[in-house]
């Protein structure tokens, strides 16, 4: 981890718990954690090898219509069953995701102050009576899954803002982290359709508005503020994953052509006008505003904007990450194959 990045993990920390120790403006502290997420979890998905799982363009173009489904799904679950039945069983639910998505979130910290083998030798788990059904892990991730079990039940038994956060965070930083685009076009379709479901289900319905003020899980960021009537500023996942992870693919993309933080500082500058956008739209109409109208023209123009002035439109959307690291194994394993044998 380079120091900028520890920098920035530093910041992260200090925002989140400022809050518990000093008045802190809502509105700035959005726009503080969001970023500061959003860049962690850019930096975290650069590796030798490209996130783990990548978005085709058919899941990309069906993604929005299955959000609306679930998001639908969960409204009427809150209209016709009782609400704390409801969040009962998503805090169980939670709980082992939350464990999950905390324990990989500190798993780089804790790994370096173990041993060697404890990081690399894996153990597998077969299921008792589903012998054909397994579990990997090492004991490094044992480890780091003990604090998170304590802070997951933790989270359960008080349902603290901060608990909240701290989990949604993670889950934020794992998203981002983990999930590939593959491509500057397959994210586009993705950043559209989304664009328009964010747009449907919070000015042309009450769903969303809905099941975001009745959903209690980590599954938006609160923040607290001093009016009664309004105890907290949310945000949802979605407006730091989503967009995150085609920050995330720049990042990568810049990497992959040695030329870093090109394409990276104009999609994480079109995150943050974007965001800054929304909150200032939000507080101009004192309503509920869908951040991803904001957040996507910013991300998508600013990287347009940057291409074209470069004259590299064609180099970006033909980039693929999939193929370029395939090209980049074939490339070194054809200079391993070149070296001359040393003889004896």
């Amino acid at each position: 981890m380079k120091n900028h990045e520890r920098a920035v993990n530093l910041a992260l920390a200090g925002v989140t718990l400022a809050p518990l120790v000093l008045k802190v403006d809502p509105n700035l502290n959005v726009i503080l954690t969001a970023c500061l997420v959003v860049y962690v979890g850019c930096y975290r998905s650069v590796k030798p090898t490209p996130p783990s799982e990548t978005m085709s363009k058919e899941h990309a173009m069906r993604f929005p219509l299955v959000g609306s489904a679930m998001l639908l799904s969960l409204f009427l679950l809150f209209k016709f069953f009782s609400k704390d039945l409801v969040n009962a069983v998503l805090t169980c639910y939670f709980f082992v995701l939350g464990i999950v998505a905390f324990s990989a979130t500190l798993l780089p910290m804790i790994k370096r102050f173990l041993p060697k083998e404890w990081n690399e030798h894996t153990i597998v788990w077969h299921l008792p009576y589903f012998h054909s059904a397994s579990v990997d892990f090492t004991k490094s991730q044992v480890v780091a899954a003990i604090p998170g079990t304590f802070f997951c039940a933790w989270y359960a038994s008080q349902k603290h803002w901060l608990a909240n956060n701290i989990l949604g965070i993670a889950f934020c930083i794992q998203g981002i982290e983990m999930l590939s685009l593959g491509s500057f076009k397959i994210g586009a379709i993705l950043l559209g359709g989304l664009f328009v479901y964010d747009i449907f289900w919070v000015f042309f319905t009450p769903v969303m508005v809905s099941v975001a003020k009745s959903f209690d899980a980590p599954i938006k960021l609160l923040f607290p503020t001093s009016n009664p009537e309004r105890p907290f500023s949310m945000l949802g996942l979605g407006d730091i994953v989503i967009p995150g992870i085609f920050v995330a693919l720049a990042l990568r993309f810049d990497v992959s052509r040695g030329k870093p933080n090109r394409y990276f500082n104009s999609a994480f500058a079109g995150y943050t006008v974007g965001l800054v956008l929304t909150i200032i739209v939000m507080n101009w109409f004192q309503a509920a505003q869908p951040a991803l109208l904001y957040i996507v023209p910013g991300v998508i123009s600013f990287v347009a904007a940057h291409c074209l002035w470069n004259g590299e439109v064609t180099e970006l959307l033909e980039y693929d990450e999939s193929k370029s690291t395939d090209d980049s194994s074939c490339c070194s394993t054809a200079e391993e194959n070149e070296k001359p044998i040393k003889k004896d």
